[in-house]
């Protein structure tokens, strides 16, 4: 009864727990949008200045309101059907649900061809429904030849949420389609496959509920770039799991026909490196709630949900379906008992590594340092916002024209707060910064034409030449702030939509440089209670940096010269290091922790190449898995996630095929037992004594 126990009742029970799980949560991954915030003023800490100005301006205007511009735009010339049509509509925006207050009347470009209308939209809700119904409302009686754009701080936040509309749908297909050729290259099964891609399915959906609830209560900040990466990293860590399970479960199948002593040995042998491999990655994410940045600080808990999520799913729904399925799992090639061949090709590269390790090391260390020395040319300090989409959208293209025939900031001027009694010499030193249109700063007044004062502060506008977002208007406002500053007892804050841009990408900045040795900390504080070693730890912890930096490198080479990508955002190096030093670290442990098992029945030189060996195939395998799940995330056309998605499949490849298949089996064969000081490993004797000949018995 007890063996039946084991055999049926109880796999069957956790199956079927799994798939209540998966019915309840799954239909929670189409709605984390609903509960999503892509509107970056909500990103930055309280302290920020530019978030400072945000709630002392609702003193000034009676609303929450992000503004939008629309273009409108005739090459020859404006006619007077242009301007009766631009005139009706001006009168009708203030209609549509979301627009606040009454729009300004259009306003003509000294050329003649073009006017704009500038209008409030309600930031909460998302502007996405408004700025999606204003432009329904623009199509209508559109006169033939006219150009009309909607554009502006709105308009790019509802493109943004567009742009992330496609999660849900697009981003999990490809990611789950990818998986599956993979796995069915692998195993050459038609069932396994399906079995491990239901597991990363069930995972994701336990992740999503817990990420829903979480979000809904607004304990957690979830934004578009939070979700697919959950998405990519649920799938990609569930599957590489899977890998090794599957892989140990076939090896003890190998040794007994009874397959719940062969599950039971496979739980066993991949219990303490999965459990090491997610908690290490959920240390290394877990990382970012030290960001003053929302958005990051949000990521961290959302990543480590989703780690989490597939860890515990690998460990339960994975080894009971298999429990149940046993050989058959396997179909048509079905392990049959027999002793592990030692003869195939990663044999003969264990042998050649260790045989050739000082070699080895060496020049696979130079072509690493190669790569990271080109680390310097990647450009991160920022790019402008309209650079965030890879295709053509409205808010882009309006602002571009916008640009050819206005200010190029208006519609987002920046704001200046400032004490009632300094007004004037603040607005003169605003006036005398390049970049600002001098004859557009003025105090914001009420009806009267008196400026408006609240709490003894008025507030003082002023447009911008160039595009609000671009990184010239970025300079303009940090050049504005060092001169309103300077003014005696004004106590002058400067934001807007310009400001909220510059505070994020310094704010980005602080974050890299404090959470990277933060990372580095907690995860060799990892690696050395899991390996009962410090020399190994250190070893790893040097091999996975130094493949970072040349990841960054060859990054930097593509993005500049081959892409031609404006630049980065400050984020983008530190969620490349966050994921692949994490993931990295991963596969090292995943190879080192058999090597350590290897080691202490067979000596250090014997011992890594038995770990090289049983563990590169399926090594290699999720490594090609994890990178083509993070490779799936540049179907989303926003430069940011592009950019993580081939940082992240790139270094995990460098990772899997070069770090852990030569660098780190030679150094380790090269550092020999001194590699798990100072443990007792490292002073016990080499029973094998050297290594596998090509007849795959143990020579001296």
């Amino acid at each position: 009864m007890t063996r039946r126990l084991l055999r049926w009742v109880l796999p069957t029970l956790i199956v079927l727990f799994w798939l209540a799980i998966g019915g309840f949560a799954g239909p929670f991954a189409g709605q984390l949008a609903t509960v999503q915030n892509n509107d970056s003023t909500a990103f930055l800490p309280s302290s920020a200045e530019s978030t400072q100005v945000a709630q002392l301006q609702r003193g000034f205007r009676d609303s929450n309101a992000v503004p939008a511009v629309i273009v409108a735009v005739r090459d020859g010339g404006l006619t007077a059907a242009d301007r009766t049509y631009l005139a009706d509509i001006g009168k009708e925006l203030p209609t549509i649900e979301g627009v606040a207050g009454p729009s300004i009347p259009p306003i003509f470009a000294p050329d003649g061809k073009a006017a704009e209308i500038v209008i409030g939209v309600n930031s909460d809700p998302s502007p996405k429904a408004t700025v999606v119904a204003i432009r329904d409302a623009l199509a209508a009686g559109q006169p033939d030849g006219l150009q009309v754009l909607v554009t502006g701080p709105a308009a790019q936040i509802a493109d943004l949420s567009k742009a992330f509309a496609g999660i849900d749908g697009v981003l999990l297909l490809v990611a789950a389609l990818v998986v599956l050729i993979i796995l069915v290259a692998v195993y050459r099964s038609p069932l396994l496959p399906v079995v491990v891609l239901t597991s990363a399915i069930l995972a994701l959906a336990a992740a999503s509920g817990a990420v829903y609830l979480l979000a809904s209560r607004d304990l957690i900040a979830l934004n578009g770039q939070s979700q697919g990466i959950l998405f990519i990293l649920v799938f990609g860590a569930a599957t590489d799991y899977a890998l090794l399970l599957v892989a140990r479960f076939r090896e003890e199948l190998h040794h007994t026909d009874d397959k719940t002593i062969a599950i039971g040995r496979a739980w066993r042998g991949v219990v303490e490196p999965l459990v090491a491999s997610a908690c290490t990655v959920i240390a290394g994410v877990l990382c970012l709630l030290a960001s003053d940045l929302n958005s990051n600080r949000g990521l961290g808990p959302v990543a480590a949900i989703g780690i989490a999520a597939s860890l515990v799913a690998s460990l339960t729904f994975l080894p009971a379906i298999l429990m149940l399925l046993g050989r058959t799992a396997f179909w048509p090639r079905k392990p049959k008992i027999e002793p592990v061949r030692n003869d195939g090709g990663w044999w003969s590269l264990a042998r050649w590594v260790t045989r050739h390790h000082r070699a080895v090391w060496i020049i696979a260390g130079l072509v690493l340092v190669a790569g990271a020395s080109l680390a310097p040319q990647f450009k991160a300090s920022g790019v402008a916002q309209s650079d965030f989409f890879l295709n053509r959208v409205d808010s882009v293209t309006g602002q571009q024209l916008l640009g050819e025939h206005f200010p190029g900031g208006t519609g987002s001027p920046a704001l200046i707060v400032a004490d009632a009694t300094r007004a004037d010499a603040v607005a003169d030193a605003v006036r005398a910064v390049p970049g600002v249109a001098a004859d557009t700063v003025h105090v914001t007044a009420g009806r009267g034409g008196a400026p408006i004062v609240v709490d003894g502060r008025v507030l003082i506008e002023a447009t911008l030449t160039d595009a609000a977002d671009s990184e010239g208007a970025v300079d303009t406002v940090r050049d504005i702030r060092t001169k309103v500053h300077a003014v005696p007892n004004a106590q002058a804050l400067v934001g807007g939509t310009t400001a909220t841009q510059l505070d994020t990408q310094d704010t980005a900045a602080r974050d890299r440089n404090t959470i990277i040795p933060i990372v580095l900390v907690v995860i060799l504080g990892i690696l050395i209670v899991l390996l009962r070693a410090l020399v190994a730890p250190l070893v790893l912890i040097a091999t996975v940096v130094l493949s970072y930096a040349a990841t960054l490198g060859v990054a930097a080479l593509v993005f500049n010269h081959l892409f031609n990508f404006p630049g980065a955002d400050p984020t983008v190096p530190l969620f490349g290091f966050v994921f692949l030093v994490a993931l990295g670290v991963d596969y090292n442990i995943f190879l080192m922790t058999r090597v350590r098992e290897e080691t202490v029945r067979h000596g250090a030189t014997l011992g890594v190449q038995r770990g090289l060996a049983v563990t590169g195939s399926v090594i290699t395998s999720a490594g090609i898995v994890l990178a083509a799940t993070f490779g799936a995330l540049a179907v989303i056309p926003l430069l940011f996630l592009a950019q993580v998605a081939f940082i992240v499949a790139f270094g995990v490849l460098l990772d899997a095929l070069i770090v852990r298949s030569l660098l780190v089996p030679a150094l380790a064969t090269d550092l020999g037992r001194r590699l798990w000081w100072p443990s007792r490993l490292s002073r016990s004797g080499d029973p094998a004594g050297a290594a596998i000949g090509s007849d795959g018995k143990v020579v001296d």
